[in-house]
């Protein structure tokens, strides 16, 4: 299996996140940041994940980017994750949260649907990440890569 994690982080808890995902992945695992994907990092994938800090119940703009400028012939070919970092406060809940935004718009592009999109919870606003968090995304990243 060839996959790319693509990930974009503020305080680093989705970096962290990213990673974990990217260990429990069997075969060759690109983990990068957004801004230094290439198009060629997109070539002969198997598995693409996307995943972004919730700020202000979306992505950074930086993934949304990414994802807007994803060309449909790889969307179409791969399969598709989501993932987010968020805090569990009751106005965070208000204004949702990254992953499914970013799971909808790829679900677009795609006629098979991206795997169904996960949050990993960080206490407070820049964290850390909650107890067992890590060992969940790893888990959450073999179950996608199936």
């Amino acid at each position: 299996m060839k996959a790319l994690v693509v990930y974009d982080s503020v305080h680093g808890n989705t970096e962290k996140v990213a990673q974990a995902i990217g260990a429990a992945i069997p075969g060759t695992v690109l983990v990068s940041r957004v801004g230094l994907v290439s198009a060629r990092d997109l070539d002969a994938l198997d598995l693409l994940v996307i995943g972004s800090p919730t700020v202000g119940g979306r992505p950074t703009a930086s993934i949304q980017a990414f994802v807007n400028g994803l060309p449909e012939s790889t969307a179409s070919r791969v399969r598709l994750a989501a993932f987010d970092t968020r805090i569990t406060l009751k106005f965070a809940r208000v204004f949702g949260y990254a992953a499914p935004r970013v799971a909808e718009a790829l679900a677009r592009k795609c006629s098979g649907g991206p795997v169904p999109a996960e949050g990993f919870i960080v206490r407070g606003r820049s964290g850390p990440l909650a107890d067992g968090e890590l060992e969940r995304a790893a888990e959450w990243g073999r179950k996608a890569s199936r």
